[in-house]
């Protein structure tokens, strides 16, 4: 028996995801995103596979880069038309008990006090089910929308979240007192103000002097997952994660960025092994591999090279357009996601990736690998991964809404859990608890955002 690998689906509020073409496809569903039905039908069949969780990317801003115009994005739709994944998860919540919620929200955009009360509000519906998926936005079509005149330079993005998180900590964790809410009706007092203090938070980028909106929820702090692969990323993940999303075409590309993460981890004081690493998997399943290879076969007929050259170039703020399709790669420094040209061109020197070669794989789940094969043949690359790079899990992707999830469920979960790899039922109690064991609701001692657990004596002078 091997470790216990932890699974998500992985999914956006669009058409299509990370498959571009694939929504002309006759099997997929991808386009009733707009459907709140369709999304409680997937929540049940997730829980119905014991899926640890669904993990909900997004974006705020047309992938333009391609071409210097959004035209191939709009027409192949390419992560747009996209809508807001936060109003999706109530639906979901209420049609499950255990399934957790991985919700991805940008703070390059948004204040403290107001993602605070929105994740809070969140944990309180969900019973503890919530988590965080940190990012600082990447498309320059994002930043002007939102009244900037360019993008915020890279590292200083991360600055900025840096102290949002220690605003968002002193709110969640150290504003509130544990026993402040007494809803004690003979005396009609509800909460003891003498138990809520202001934060007085002044900082370079945020300035907060009041009390958290929201009483303390199930969770306090949702779980907290990051998805930056860059090493100013890896640094702030290695400081604030629970959870980590990270991405890569081989297992040896994998491995290193692993082994680098918890490496970091360690220099912050805190146990590599809390981090819980996740990594993008696309897995196309047949009954044999004969049926498997043929599914394969048919759904490379529906991809888009352009649509996969504008969900590259957005992703790695390279215009492709002007390349030659046999052109090398080279490494080029961005202001997007610099992992993404990293992993492709500097992580692998065995390889050198053309530019039709990189649209072609990333046309079908994106930058991690696809593997394709019968249930036993699925569960053991799976298996594999984590034996070789040390992940502990994966962010499944899909090419075919929701059949791709269908027949995960179907064929390859009974697998996994005769081989007692996956779950077979649910723990109590909320996410954290579900990754973590029993009373892990709260943050561990070794997370900084512990430290503002007792903010409030600091306040009081104690």
């Amino acid at each position: 028996m091997g470790k216990r690998i932890y699974l998500n689906a992985f999914d956006m509020n669009t058409v299509g995801h990370q498959s571009p073409g694939l929504w002309s496809h006759p099997e997929d569903q991808s386009e009733r995103y707009r459907d709140l039905d369709y999304w409680v039908e997937l929540a049940r069949l997730l829980e119905k596979g014991k899926f640890d969780g669904i993990f909900l990317a997004d974006v705020l801003g047309f992938y333009d880069v391609h071409n210097g115009s959004k035209n191939a994005a709009v027409e192949q739709a390419v992560q747009a038309p996209a809508n807001d994944p936060l109003l999706l998860i109530s639906a979901m919540a209420n049609a499950t008990e255990h399934l957790g919620f991985g919700l991805t929200y940008s703070l390059t955009y948004e204040q403290p006090y107001m993602l605070a009360r929105r994740f809070s509000t969140l944990d309180h519906l969900t019973k503890g089910r919530i988590a965080w998926n940190i990012v600082s936005s990447y498309l320059e079509s994002a930043a002007k929308n939102f009244g900037l005149e360019g993008q915020i330079p890279h590292d200083k993005r991360y600055d900025i979240a840096d102290e949002f998180l220690d605003v968002t900590y002193k709110l969640w964790e150290g504003s509130w007192e544990d026993d402040a809410v007494v809803r004690d009706k003979e005396r009609k007092v509800y909460t003891d103000p003498s138990k809520v203090h202001d934060i007085n938070h002044e900082g370079e980028f945020f300035k907060v002097p009041g009390a958290h909106l929201c009483e303390p929820s199930p969770q306090r702090t949702p779980v907290l997952y990051q998805a930056g692969a860059s090493p100013r990323g890896r640094e702030f993940a290695a400081k604030h994660a629970e959870c980590v999303f990270t991405a890569g075409p081989t297992a040896n590309i994998v491995k290193k960025g692993v082994a680098d993460l918890r490496e970091r981890t360690k220099n912050h004081g805190r146990n590599p092994e809390d981090v819980i690493v996740y990594t993008v998997f696309t897995p196309i399943v047949g009954k044999t591999e004969e049926e498997a290879q043929k599914k394969y076969e048919e759904i490379k007929s529906y991809v888009s090279y352009e649509g996969a050259l504008a969900l590259l170039s957005g992703w790695t703020g390279i215009d492709f357009s002007g390349y030659d399709p046999d052109q090398t790669l080279e490494y080029i420094e961005s202001n997007a996601i610099q992992s993404a040209v990293e992993v492709f061109t500097k992580a692998d020197p065995n390889h050198k990736w053309t530019v039709r070669e990189l649209a072609t794989f990333v046309g079908i789940g994106g930058r991690g690998p696809v593997a394709v094969g019968s249930p036993e043949q699925i569960a053991d690359q799976l298996e594999y991964w984590v034996e070789e790079t040390g992940v502990d899990g994966f962010n499944l992707a899909y090419t075919l809404a929701p059949g791709s999830f269908e027949d995960f469920v179907e064929l390859v979960i009974p697998i996994l859990q005769e081989r007692g790899l996956v779950q077979t039922d649910y723990e109590e109690g909320t996410y954290r608890e579900k990754l973590y064991g029993k009373g892990q609701n709260h943050l561990k001692e070794s997370h900084p955002g512990f430290a503002y657990k007792n903010l409030y004596q600091q306040v009081k002078g104690v």
